[in-house]
């Protein structure tokens, strides 16, 4: 399963990237604000640190201005991935930018059925929001197993790309039901390395080695 960064945060970009844990890194138009950079900059720079794909959203809500846009936005660099909204207007945006070789995310998906509009418009990647669903009292893993079984019926090659995804759980989850992807803050990415039974392991190891009296260095 591929790890995607959401977040426009450089430094933690840098970290994660450095340490091989990534291979892409999604944003919006919420964490370009959260930033509080431009958002051209920040993107072009994300793209020059990444080289996977870098999702940067449009903002236009009608295809005629989410084309333009998204000719801005793919001009920064070869790894950008539009990011479009999963309305009929985005899903036609999303079949032009395909078939013009254009990485496509087709972001705020929450059905099923959703999910297979995106993939007949030839999405490269399709984000259901797992978190959200959990906020309303759903299990957002049981949207990403129907959209598993769906693709996997049909052959679709748009990967899942699980997004909203809050703590490690939703990571297992997405790995245990086969999503080709899954996009998390940084924090819940690093804290998948957590575990009292490491932590206290290397305690013990160092109180044992203390008392060699010996040093590597």
């Amino acid at each position: 399963m591929k790890f995607f960064a959401d977040t426009a945060e450089i430094a933690d970009i840098r970290e994660l990237n450095d340490a091989g844990l990534l291979d892409g890194v999604t944003t919006n138009p919420s964490l370009i604000h959260k930033s509080g950079r431009d958002f051209m900059e920040v993107t072009k720079e994300i793209c020059g640190i990444v080289d996977g794909p870098v999702s940067a959203e449009v903002v236009a809500l009608d295809h005629e201005t989410m084309m333009k846009e998204a000719d801005v936005l793919r001009k920064i660099a070869d790894n950008v991935c539009i990011k479009v909204p999963l309305t009929i207007d985005g899903l036609k945006t999303c079949r032009a930018l395909t078939r013009d070789g254009t990485m496509v995310n087709v972001t705020l998906c929450f059905s099923a059925n959703q999910a297979l509009l995106a993939a007949k418009a030839g999405a490269t990647f399709v984000s259901p929001f797992v978190g959200r669903h959990d906020d309303n009292g759903v299990d957002g893993m049981d949207l990403i197993r129907d959209i598993r079984l769906i693709y996997d019926n049909y052959d679709f090659t748009t990967e899942i790309l699980v997004a909203s995804v809050r703590h490690v759980v939703h990571v297992l989850e997405s790995a245990r039901i086969g999503a080709d992807v899954m996009t998390a803050p940084p924090k819940v990415i690093k804290s998948l390395a957590n575990h009292v039974l490491t932590d206290k392991g290397i305690e013990g190891f160092l109180a044992d080695w203390a008392k060699t009296g010996q040093s590597i260095l």
